[in-house]
């Protein structure tokens, strides 16, 4: 179904897709355009904007999604959206889908209330790489498991483009790493260019050296020479600054990659740990459980689910 065939007002899962499926889409709406769910949506909804300007209300919350702006809706929650007052249109990738449990980290500090995240402004040289990654989301969902997927979709003009609904479970997977690469190419844009007061760029360094690569052998000390530091003076500013110690990021960070991992692939438990800088499978086992309140087994049976 196509933009301009959408009800103003739409009932559960219809037409919003039910939250097993992968559906990704661009429009370019004129004013007057607008969708209405009362009763919210039963798949999240993200949407990147390219021209003009949207309008978004989830809940209490209602912001504006300009260029550059990546807004992400979550499910149960009343909503609308329409082309923003005064704009003349609004061009927007969007997709329906059930969220990563792993990108809860990378959008909640973008929270708005309500489910709503509006991550952005995000910094103009990560664009291109971002339209890039949801024109081969779009060409992987349209994968039918035979052959080498399609090559990156390409439209011809900037108007609407095809919607596509991927299905099997290769092209569905493909379809959310592209969106994985968009949330996290947004989010920690954003973060990065933010100016944090009071937060020493070395502090920064220290943890983009942790994320960039969580299951590295870090120490206090690798990493306080890496931003040129005392280990000691590193220690206290990186805990005073972040409000918890670098092993304590660390380890954060390592529960991160090991749950992206659980989701996204079939690797055994102990290969997770290991791949994630864990030792000890009986140690990564219960820091798990206890971050996330179930065992790896289960959380990647649930994630599946």
């Amino acid at each position: 179904m196509r933009a301009d065939g959408l009800p103003v007002t739409a009932a559960v899962g219809d037409p919003s897709p039910p939250r097993g499926l992968v559906v990704i889409g661009r429009y370019d709406q004129a004013a007057g355009y607008g969708v209405d769910r009362p009763r919210g949506s039963d798949s999240w909804l993200f949407t990147w904007t390219t021209g003009g300007a949207g309008r978004l209300r989830q809940g209490s919350a209602e912001v504006r999604a300009g260029v550059g702006d990546l807004v992400v809706l979550a499910p149960g929650v009343p909503q609308g959206y329409t082309v923003a007052p005064g704009e003349r249109h609004w061009r927007f990738w969007w997709a329906h889908c059930q969220a990563r449990p792993s990108w809860a980290a990378w959008l909640r500090p973008y929270g708005a209330g309500d489910g709503t995240y509006v991550v952005g402004p995000v910094p103009s040289a990560l664009h291109g790489r971002i339209d890039t990654a949801l024109h081969r989301m779009l060409a992987d969902a349209r994968w039918t498991g035979t052959g080498a997927p399609p090559a990156r979709a390409v439209e011809a003009t900037p108007g609407d483009g095809p919607v596509v609904v991927a299905h099997g479970t290769a092209a569905r997977e493909l379809a959310l790493c592209s969106l994985e690469e968009v949330v996290l190419l947004a989010a920690a844009g954003s973060r990065a260019s933010a100016d944090i007061p009071g937060v020493d760029p070395r502090i920064r360094r220290a943890q983009a050296l942790i994320d960039a690569d969580p299951a590295a052998p870090h120490t206090v000390g690798s990493l306080a020479e890496g931003v040129v530091l005392s280990p000691s003076r590193f220690a206290h500013l990186f805990t005073r600054q972040l409000g918890l110690s670098p092993m304590r990021a660390l380890r954060e960070a390592r529960l991160r990659h090991a749950a992206r991992l659980l989701e996204g692939t079939d690797l055994s438990v102990e290969r997770v740990a290991a791949a994630s800088g864990f030792a000890s499978p009986f140690h990564f086992n219960r820091v798990f459980r206890e971050r996330h309140g179930m065992p790896p087994g289960a959380y990647r049976a649930a994630a599946r689910r």
